[in-house]
């Protein structure tokens, strides 16, 4: 039914907004860690999407009223969280303890304003899937009314 694949890809929508602003949090906190596990500064992180296909249903009858969707995507799903390979910052700090012999410190490449931007532009897009899975669900109600 049409409307459970609306609930479906409204579902994935969700889950990929709230993973992307996951991360984005997860880079303001660590905008200014210099040094990490791995021995260097933090790398900012990004989700990849990609959409989610869906195999064809069965062949639907001629003349059984039910139509079949053309579009095989249902959805996005997450393929992997990757670092973003952009160039760190640097900056002369001679007193930190990170300092090069130089005196420069490299600090990880997040930009706060630019992670700003980017959480409420996946705020809004998990308000907008939020409102689609919410009239499929009143739609769904309705419909469940319509024989009473």
């Amino acid at each position: 039914m049409a409307l459970y694949t609306a609930l479906d890809i409204a579902a994935s929508g969700l889950t990929a907004q709230r993973l992307r602003m996951d991360l984005i949090a997860d880079n303001i906190a660590n905008a200014n860690t210099t040094r990490t596990a791995e021995g260097g500064p933090f790398r900012r992180k990004l989700a990849v999407f990609v959409p989610r296909n869906e195999p064809p249903p069965a062949p639907v009858a001629p003349g059984s009223g039910w139509a079949q969707s053309p579009m095989p995507y249902h959805g996005v799903r997450v393929v992997g969280i990757v670092n973003d390979t952009s160039p760190f910052r640097m900056v002369y700090d001679p007193g930190h303890p990170d300092a090069d012999y130089n005196g420069n410190v490299f600090l990880p490449n997040v930009d706060p304003i630019m992670e700003m931007v980017d959480l409420i532009e996946s705020n809004r897009a998990y308000e907008a899937n939020l409102s689609v899975f919410e009239t499929t669900k009143q739609l769904l109600m309705r419909t469940l009314t319509i024989g009473r």
